[in-house]
């Protein structure tokens, strides 16, 4: 039942036969049956943040990172809603089994939509980027997909990692992130807030780290005066797993396991994904914690349970069947996604690629035939992979072009073969090279070399990435190939920032998804325009940067940085061309909007991506003018649409130095497909329109 009310009614009425005992074991992530009253074991912990993921056989949509590269809200819900009926098909059919393990619940830790402020951040890809307003609308859709419009919720969804979270991953159970008022207000906390407010996230989960001194997932600060207090969240809070442990063993707030459960309950952390809870019990015999405190977690805790449909037979998602995963439909909505994702940075003219006119493909690079390329981290396993060779092995071959494959160098090793001599396949790679009409270099990363700390065996840095280069082998590749391929055509799977300055042409490619390989394919060769934008700024190098432990906004993402990047937040080009024209403001304060006439001036099909930035003259505004309104459109050929571009109730106020949002003043809008800075329109020769 979505009625809040009546569900903690009967949450209240169930923790009422139990047991001081049993209240305390239910805090736990994998909570045990409770036979005598009739409760099942449930695993709290599940993870969707492109799919159902670590749990057999899901649709695995485009990363995160990739998801944002859209700007579709629309397209954001409808991928959550497949996500959220393939984790109850999988849910319903594995329950019935009496499999209730890790990964197979209802309650699901996504969306992730920390602040992707810092480029060497292993986990941001798993973001939607680095602005506040883009994370929040993608958020608050993403999380209605989740959690459906039914009588029940058809997941519970999880906003992550509250607050201000977003690295070194090697120093996250220990480091304190200080941010001041203005920056918690302007860029940490307002996604948060409005997944909170509009979105009525079910749970929110915090970070491992401090923030201004103390604890996330034990801070008074966060979780009690502003998730509670000024938000009025009604949901479950959830630690980070294993973080209320590092409140005595890394932290040093506390001196026992005993102190930090009564930290985290007394700030209001009700599920915690670790261990410390089993010290709940000695805690209240210590008189660190009151069954009081024990009985609101448990309460609340099952109060989701009971939204979930969980003791209710006839919970309109209980038909949903196991043969709803993993079908045809969703496997074409990852190919619709990982299309739209994808960020064309440059083109000389290469791109589209003209079958008719080419005779040989040489397909080249360690990303080329590699599956962890397409996934990126908190992934599902897909029964449908499509790497980018045999995507463009299946057009080439179907319009009679021969393809040419060779692995080219080892993803961040000096060789393939351990007997081998350093670089091994260099020569393999030029001769294919200049054997081919045009050279495709598969390079880049994958959620090996940047992700988690302790989520893979990292080559690097604790999943962080210590430049913006790819690694050596592949630099060494990409030189041999620009002076042995005819054309080159570079596409790059990463989940953030890099600076590769070989090719013709360079394609952002993310991680795609499982389709990622009939996605590439079908915009190297024309069959779709490329229309992702970069959802975060490309720098140069990370000496344009501030340190990586600062966590002021000052010199960082789009709105503050005072260099030049490399590609602009917001930019990406097309195979077509479109120009906007005659920008209107409409309505009130409350929700104004602008429309605008949207023209496709080309010969193609092609999806635009309107996007309005907002310019106030105070003192307190940021440096350049802030994201405030985007909207997408697909155009036919010569076709013009008007198209209204809600914005962000918050576009005329900005946030003092106390953190207080205070009227901007007069405020300017720029309306148009990229940023109104510079670079953006010298890469792209157009200029928003001002308003």
């Amino acid at each position: 039942m979505r009625d809040r009310s009546e569900a903690a009614c009967l949450a209240k009425a169930l923790v009422a036969q139990m047991t001081l005992e049993e209240k305390a074991s239910q805090l736990k992530y994998d909570a045990p049956a409770v036979p005598r009253l009739g409760i099942p074991a449930y695993n709290w912990w599940n993870e969707v943040l492109h799919g159902v993921a670590r749990a057999g056989t899901a649709t695995v949509f485009p990363q995160a990172i990739g998801l944002a590269a859209m700007f579709d809200e629309n397209m954001q819900e409808e991928i959550a809603d497949v996500i959220s009926d393939e984790a109850r098909a999988k849910y319903n059919g594995q329950s019935r089994h009496g499999d209730r393990d890790i990964y197979k619940g209802l309650t699901v830790w996504s969306p992730n939509i920390n602040i992707f402020r810092d480029p060497r951040w292993g986990r941001g890809h798993e973001t939607y980027g680095e602005d506040p307003y883009l994370t929040s609308r993608l958020g608050i859709r993403f999380i209605r997909g989740l959690q459906g419009h039914g009588k029940y919720l058809k997941t519970a969804a999880c906003s992550k990692h509250f607050a201000v979270h977003s690295g070194p991953e090697a120093l996250r159970h220990h480091f304190d992130a200080k941010a001041s008022s203005k920056d918690m207000e302007e860029t940490y906390l307002p996604a948060f807030e409005a997944t909170v407010k509009e979105a009525e996230v079910e749970s929110v989960m915090g970070a491992y780290n401090r923030v201004n001194g103390e604890p996330a997932c034990g801070s008074r600060t966060l979780l009690k005066e502003t998730l509670r207090e000024k938000w009025g969240f009604r949901g479950h809070v959830v630690s980070d797993c294993w973080a209320i442990a590092d409140f005595h063993k890394h932290h040093m707030v506390t001196g026992t396991p005993q102190e930090s459960a009564a930290l985290a309950m007394a700030a209001g952390c009700d599920l915690n994904c670790g261990n410390t809870y089993l010290y709940l019990l000695q805690a209240v015999q210590d008189g660190l914690v009151t069954e009081e405190q024990i009985t609101t977690a448990c309460v609340r805790l099952f109060t989701t349970r009971y939204m979930l449909g969980l003791f209710d037979e006839k919970c309109e998602y209980n038909t949903i069947p196991v043969t709803e995963n993993d079908t045809d439909a969703h496997a074409a909505l990852a190919l619709k996604a990982a299309e739209k994702s994808m960020v064309l940075l440059e083109n000389d003219g290469v791109l589209p690629l003209n079958p008719q006119e080419i005779k040989t493909v040489a397909v080249i690079g360690p990303n080329a035939d590699s599956i962890p390329a397409l996934e990126g981290n908190y992934n599902g396993t897909s029964s449908r992979y499509v790497t980018f060779l045999e995507g463009i092995r299946r057009y080439a071959e179907a319009h009679g072009i021969r393809v040419l494959y060779s692995l080219g160098c080892h993803l961040f090793k000096d060789r393939t073969s351990g007997l081998a001599q350093a670089d091994d396949r260099l020569a393999e790679a030029a001769m294919y090279a200049e054997a081919a009409d045009v050279t495709i270099a598969c390079v880049g990363l994958d959620a090996g070399l940047e992700g988690e700390e302790g989520d893979t065996g990292n080559e690097y840095f604790s999943g962080d990435k210590k430049d913006l280069l790819i690694p050596e082998p592949q630099r060494k590749l990409l030189d041999t190939l620009e002076k042995s391929a005819k054309k080159l055509v570079t596409v790059i799977a990463a989940g953030s920032s890099l600076n590769v300055p070989q090719g013709n042409a360079k394609l952002f490619a993310w991680y795609p998804g499982q389709a990622g390989g009939t996605a590439l394919a079908r915009i190297l060769f024309g069959e779709v325009c490329p229309s992702g934008h970069l959802p975060l700024t490309f720098y140069r190098d990370v000496s344009d940067l501030p340190d990586f432990e600062n966590y002021d906004m000052e010199n960082r993402t789009y709105r503050y940085f005072r260099g030049e990047p490399l590609y602009p937040f917001g930019y990406g080009l097309s195979y077509t061309r479109f120009s906007v024209k005659n920008a209107a403001l409409n309505g009130g304060e409350d929700q104004e909007s602008i429309s605008v006439d949207v023209t496709n001036e080309g010969d193609r099909e092609g999806d635009a991506v309107i996007q309005v930035y907002a310019e106030s003259g105070s003192a307190y505004a940021p440096l350049h003018p802030r994201l405030c309104g985007f909207s997408r459109v697909t155009l036919a050929a010569g076709e013009t649409r008007r198209v209204d571009v809600p914005l962000d109730r918050l576009t005329r106020t900005v946030v003092n130095d106390r953190g207080e949002r205070v009227p901007a003043g007069p405020v300017t809008f720029h309306v148009g497909l990229n940023q109104p800075d510079p670079l953006s329109v010298r890469l792209t020769g157009q200029k928003p329109v001002v308003l």
